[in-house]
């Protein structure tokens, strides 16, 4: 299993995903989604659904 990993959205960078001791910690690549920055998510997809709410305009934790 791998420690990074890119997060897409509409096959853009939205960020990554790094695993630490705690999960997976994210860091934005744009500005759009800077609402993410430093969150920690149980997994890499979970980051993903979470970027995929944020860019529909939906709330990180819907």
């Amino acid at each position: 299993m791998s420690d990074t990993y890119i997060i897409e959205v509409s096959s853009q960078a939205a960020g990554i995903v790094v695993r630490d001791a705690d999960g997976y910690r994210f860091f934005a690549a744009t500005h759009r989604f800077n609402r993410m920055e430093g969150k920690l998510f149980r997994n890499a997809r979970e980051a993903e659904r979470a970027a995929t709410r944020l860019a529909g305009g939906m709330p990180l934790n819907a």
